[in-house]
């Protein structure tokens, strides 16, 4: 019986940081998943290594000698996972794009469950985290964050959903027309819209190495998050002034009816005064600081930089780097 022509390109992208004893485990893992429908779908893979400060940058040079569908993106420097996911949608050429993570958290067999749903007509195809073998602060950090985020993004963002998802080359395409700096790649996907659906799966252990989000990271993700899709907290400041205010007349009027009608109870003393000026104070620097974090998304933006810089693009096969390629950001980053 002949075989069925191949009809659709599928890339996985993978961004890369330190994870040098990942990387040849991670590809055998999703060669030998995507083995049986190599007949109908070509694959390829888009390594993209992001600043590494290991031996990954060797491993994906000889990663990528060995097999032909192999592409290594090398960035000038360490720009951050959601960068280099960019850098990989910018480069790739498929059908549909898979967008996993590197570290074997992500199990490679889900893929085919999403390529299934993308089969039934959905564009993007997200999984979705029925459980996940992280420390209990990771879980409830993780819980207490997306909570927040559905209560104020303006888009419905899904829970418990990293990058892990297959999105239809339209999406692609659209989601490179979006160039902010301040990235939070879940959020656009979801703000772009198209069809969508969730495949649940059971999120695995860390094979080797430690993650790349400690908590300093986490806590600017999430605010990149929050910010990029919500204005409620400049909002919160308003209300906050109207409570503040409000509090304020209430004290007026107290004071003003101690000193009428009881001023033998009025008791001299700066305690209070001391404390409101203090408490004002604070909710001041935390007013200030909101501002500030929306006034810096703005003028970083309007730098108007590339959003990324490219080292090299190694192509599969090739022994020494597609230098034509390089400095490629310099048509994709400022679109």
């Amino acid at each position: 019986m002949p075989t069925e022509p191949i009809t659709r390109r599928v890339a996985f992208i993978f961004p890369i940081f330190n994870e040098e004893e990942n990387i040849d485990l991670l590809h055998k893992t999703v060669d030998e998943v995507t083995a049986p429908l190599a007949g109908k779908y070509a694959f390829s893979f888009i390594y993209v290594d992001d600043g590494s400060r290991d031996g990954s940058l060797a491993k994906l040079t000889a990663l990528s000698a060995r097999d032909e569908r192999v592409t290594v993106v090398e960035l000038s420097r360490n720009f951050g996972h959601q960068m280099a996911v960019t850098a990989g949608l910018d480069l790739v050429d498929a059908d549909a794009a898979i967008i996993m993570d590197s570290d074997m958290q992500d199990p490679p067999r889900v893929a085919l469950e999403l390529i299934e749903k993308w089969e039934e007509g959905f564009d993007v195809v997200y999984a979705q985290r029925r459980s996940r073998q992280d420390s209990a602060f990771k879980k409830i950090t993780a819980g207490a964050f997306y909570w927040f985020l559905r209560k104020m993004a303006a888009v419905d963002i899904p829970k418990n959903t990293g990058d892990f998802r297959l999105i239809d080359r339209k999406v692609v395409d659209e989601l490179r027309k979006y160039r902010e700096r301040d990235r939070f790649l879940r959020g656009l996907v979801s703000y772009i819209g198209f069809k969508q659906t969730a495949v649940l799966f059971d999120r695995d252990k860390r094979h080797a190495g430690v993650t790349g989000y400690p908590l300093r990271k986490m806590l600017r993700f999430a605010a990149d998050g929050i910010l990029g899709f919500s204005v409620t907290p400049l909002r919160m400041i308003t209300r906050l002034g109207y409570l503040i205010s409000f509090l304020s007349f209430v004290g007026i009027l107290y004071v003003g009816g101690v000193k009428v009608f009881a001023p033998e109870t009025a008791v001299p003393g700066w305690a209070f005064l001391g404390v409101a000026m203090f408490f004002l104070g604070g909710i001041q620097i935390i007013m200030l600081g909101v501002l500030g974090s929306y006034i810096g998304r703005t003028y970083s933006q309007v730098q108007n930089r590339p959003l990324y810089g490219v080292a090299s693009v190694r192509t599969g096969g090739a022994g020494e780097p597609d230098r034509a390629r390089e400095g490629a950001d310099a048509g994709s980053g400022n679109r």
